[in-house]
């Protein structure tokens, strides 16, 4: 274990660059589809409105950048367009209502998707139109990441599951039996398994954890104030802690000195 108090530098290779020497001039193009709006945030009313015209009051502009110009908008239930100059005629007004958070249109309501999905100011603001597929992936990558760290947890040793939990139990772990350590792991990992994947790959989570067993140990004490490590034996000053950081902390990283690496396997000895 004392290999875990030397921090190992790992050089990052970057991979060849590819220079694209002609980028694509086609646009995205628009799907005739039914689309669903969804408001942000975990507040949700029974109905929320968005402005639907341009006033005074509520501004509903586009900036156009191929003319530099900002251009109205509207939303008129007989007109083709959102863009005030490209309606004709006389205009029947129209609401854009979200109820309980949502707002669903068929695709036949080209006018109004196009002012949600392209024009409207409060898009990614307010709300956001939902896909399928960011959703998908985003499911994927997130049980990508929960079977990672399922695997991880069921391959952990008993010692570094100890660290880990430690984390989200305190001391209870120090009561918990080698099963229930395991259990508990895994149930951690497929429930928060991305703050999992970042504890295991901590290495001060496992230091600060043997400096808490050596201080339940008796090997080790911390002085009342926590200014302070000494040998529980002959109470000989082993460190002392910076002002405002936790002391565990600090002896992790005190382990990784070369001073403290010899303090490291010493205690490691002690539990033998």
């Amino acid at each position: 274990m004392a290999n875990q108090a030397k921090k190992a530098v790992v050089k990052a290779e970057v991979a060849p660059q590819h220079i694209k020497t002609k980028q694509a001039s086609a646009e995205p193009k628009w799907e005739i589809k039914d689309r669903t709006y969804i408001l942000k945030g975990s507040y949700t009313p029974l109905t929320a409105t968005l402005p639907s015209r341009h006033s005074s009051r509520f501004p509903l502009l586009w900036f156009d950048e191929k003319t530099g110009e900002q251009k109205e908008l509207r939303y008129a239930t007989n007109q083709n367009s959102p863009l005030v100059e490209k309606q004709k005629g006389e205009s029947t007004l129209g609401h854009v209502v979200f109820k309980n958070g949502t707002l669903f249109v068929p695709k036949q309501k080209q006018n109004l998707q196009k002012l949600l999905s392209i024009y409207h100011p409060s898009l990614n603001v307010k709300y956001y139109e939902f896909s399928k597929v960011e959703k998908a992936t985003d499911d994927l990558v997130y049980l990508e990441m929960e079977i990672e760290a399922l695997n991880a947890a069921k391959s952990m040793d008993v010692d570094q599951a100890e660290a880990i939990l430690r984390v989200e139990v305190g001391s209870e772990v120090s009561k918990m039996t080698s099963r229930e350590i395991k259990r508990d792991l895994l149930m951690f990992a497929k429930s928060n398994p991305d703050l999992f994947i970042d504890l295991a790959n901590d290495e001060n989570v496992q230091l600060r954890n043997f400096a808490i067993k050596a201080t339940e140990a008796a090997i080790i004490k911390l002085s009342a104030d926590q200014r302070t490590f000494v040998w529980a034996s002959n109470g000989k000053k082993l460190m002392t802690v910076p002002f405002d950081e936790h002391p565990y902390s600090a002896m992790a990283a005190f382990f990784k000195t070369d001073e403290g690496l010899e303090v490291f396997k010493s205690i490691e000895k002690k539990f033998l």
